[in-house]
């Protein structure tokens, strides 16, 4: 919300500073998954520039005191042992408590659309954060992807404004919601990673040698087509092993289906939550394969280009969108056999050309700070602080 003259200024003549919440992520700082890194990173900065910035954190429990991390304060919320409904009773919990006493409440996912009423009741703007086609992902079930593609429509309606990582899919939601919320595009973000900020020694905890193997960082579900991957690699015949960073317990039939295709060459080496230890992977390796293809802008993705990587990706808007002419691009297992075998016979000659390409993306269009410029330029646009009576500029 802006007034006749733009936004609102404080009492400096700046814009003045805003109360934010953001929910939907476990909490900060990040040790789970995109949204956690994205809250951390989005948080800290706003905070940074004088903003009174609220992150909502999981917890076991039902007290747990608020905690302060780089100036956001941390409020904790229990997550109840629900089986799938767990995330949402969490998520409506957070909402509840957020219903006001904000200028914005930011809701990552949009599992919990229905509930993002109750800080509009007390006037607070909402944005809802519609994270790629959640709906269409392998792992629901069929009642799971029906409520999934309800709540999608609910948060086009119950949302002030709708941010996707990806312009694909905002322009997805502008086409199929036409009568819903405004949707903005603003992008994910990474840090460069440079060749000599990854030690190439820990490449020995397994077996590897530096450009002599082919990476795979991916949860294992369908959509990521590592199958097909696999199916790929295993047509283009090289040496070089196939490296694959996940979680891939055998859990689920897809699970054990992959497991099946362990090899000397094909090598699952589990989840690694270490940042050196994956630095390393994706700097020293020939080429990294991303098979992602529900996603909005995958931060894996994102991570692999700011490391420099040789990219080959599968073919669809969101990846194409993200990796421009810095990746080879794949729709069957044949294609990928073909792109392998270029990486193998001339990676030496076109790596350097190829890595500053993946590097010069990322900095121009997916650093951090500049992916907080344009969300702290569209809350002053759209955001009004609350006003005391004394003052007129501070907050209640």
């Amino acid at each position: 919300m802006t007034t006749a003259l733009g936004p609102v200024t404080g009492p400096s003549g700046g814009p003045a500073k805003l109360r934010i919440a953001l929910l939907g992520a476990r909490g900060i700082p990040a040790s789970y998954g995109g949204f956690e890194t994205f809250a951390e990173q989005l948080s800290t900065r706003l905070a940074a520039r004088g903003h009174e910035v609220t992150v909502y954190a999981e917890s076991s429990e039902s007290s747990v005191a608020d905690t302060f991390y780089q100036g956001v304060r941390v409020c904790h919320k229990r997550r109840p042992q629900w089986g799938a409904a767990s995330v949402l009773a969490y998520d409506c919990a957070c909402l509840w408590d957020a219903r006001r006493g904000y200028d914005l409440v930011y809701m990552l996912g949009y599992g919990a659309a229905w509930a993002c009423w109750w800080p509009r009741v007390f006037g607070v703007p909402v944005w809802i954060n519609v994270d790629g086609l959640e709906w269409a992902r392998s792992k629901w079930g069929r009642g799971a992807r029906i409520y999934l593609r309800c709540m999608e429509w609910v948060a086009s309606r119950v949302a002030t404004r709708l941010i996707a990582d990806a312009e694909a899919i905002a322009q997805r939601f502008r086409q199929t919601y036409p009568k819903g919320a405004p949707s903005s595009f603003i992008a994910y973000g990474a840090e460069l990673v440079q060749d000599q900020d990854a030690d190439p020694s820990l490449l020995s905890v397994w077996g590897l040698q530096a450009h002599r193997y082919m990476l795979v960082v991916a949860r294992p579900e369908p959509e990521n087509h590592i199958l097909e991957i696999i199916q790929g690699y295993g047509m283009h015949g090289g040496d070089w092993p196939l490296v694959i960073v996940g979680d891939v317990s055998g859990a689920t039939a897809y699970q054990q289906q992959l497991r099946q295709q362990a090899s000397e060459r094909v090598r699952f080496v589990g989840g690694i939550y270490d940042a050196g230890q994956l630095a390393s992977l994706r700097v020293h390796a020939a080429c990294y394969l991303h098979g992602h293809s529900v996603g909005g802008t995958n931060p894996s993705l994102l991570e692999a280009l700011a490391c420099g990587n040789w990219v080959i990706a599968h073919d669809n808007p969101f990846n194409r969108e993200v990796a421009r002419d810095a990746a080879d691009y794949f729709e069957t297992p044949e294609q990928l056999a073909r792109c392998l075998d270029l990486v193998v016979d001339r990676s030496e000659a076109m790596r350097p050309q190829r890595s500053q390409r993946a590097r010069d993306i990322v900095a121009e269009h997916y650093t951090w700070d500049g992916i907080t410029d344009a969300y702290e330029a569209l809350m002053h646009s759209e955001c009004q602080p609350h006003r005391t009576a004394t003052t007129g500029t501070g907050v209640v």
